[in-house]
């Protein structure tokens, strides 16, 4: 696990762009696609802003770049609480990447339905190879959720499925996630956190007693790839 700390939110989001544009250079110059699977939440949409700018905007080449998410609410693509509209709006429909490859969870279906097509489209991709996503973001909730895996949940312990529809009670909605499984075979899962009111659950995380089902953010442990968490100050002021 390599901890990255920056002094506050911005600078938390510049260097994880700076990583991401190293990263996706290195992946593509063995691979001919890098396939990441992006997040929601306010910090990831802040990286798609500054990735949709200018000097960001062309140290990648988008084209190559093949876009997954981690997990989805069941509400249309036209409402403001879906992930891939977010990302859409401000970042993929301003840099170039083919229609082809950008794969979102499709919320026009039944959520089981779209959960399935979900994950026979990642069962194509990742045939034959050794490891799933070439590099996975992840946010952290203030309870420790991260994807869809939320405390207490049966999901947090699917060991075999790679993307599941549930009903989350607390929310009254479906939710479609990517599992544990699929994440953990990544080449690189990279956590954005940012903020005081995630600090607790940060310290409890990363130092605190396994209780995956509490803190459902320790569920996710590469299995080969490389771990990373970015975080402002505010987020890592109870670390040791």
């Amino acid at each position: 696990m390599q901890l990255h700390i920056s002094a506050n939110k911005t600078e938390l989001v510049t260097a994880f762009a700076d990583w991401l544009v190293a990263r996706i250079e290195k992946v593509l110059s063995v691979e001919n696609r890098c396939v990441i699977a992006l997040s929601g939440g306010s910090t990831p949409t802040d990286l798609f802003k500054l990735l949709a700018e200018s000097p960001y905007k062309e140290k990648i080449d988008w084209k190559k770049l093949h876009i997954f998410w981690g997990d989805e609410r069941d509400v249309p693509f036209e409402d403001e609480r879906n992930n891939a509209k977010v990302a859409t709006d401000v970042l993929l429909s301003k840099v170039g990447v083919p229609d082809n490859q950008i794969h979102i969870m499709d919320t026009r279906l039944a959520s089981e339905e779209a959960a399935e097509k979900y994950e026979q489209i990642l069962y194509q991709y990742f045939a034959g190879r050794a490891y799933s996503f070439d590099i996975v973001m992840l946010g952290m909730g203030d309870d420790a959720h991260t994807l869809s895996l939320f405390p207490g949940k049966a999901v947090i312990n699917e060991n075999h499925k790679w993307v599941i529809a549930f009903y989350l009670e607390e929310q009254k909605m479906n939710r479609i996630t990517l599992t544990a499984p699929v994440v953990n075979n990544a080449d690189a899962v990279c956590f954005l956190v940012a903020g005081k009111s995630k600090a607790p659950a940060l310290k409890e995380v990363l130092h605190g007693k396994k209780n995956i089902m509490k803190y459902p953010s320790q569920r996710i442990q590469p299995v080969n790839g490389e771990l990373h968490w970015f975080v402002d100050k505010e987020a890592a002021e109870l670390l040791p």
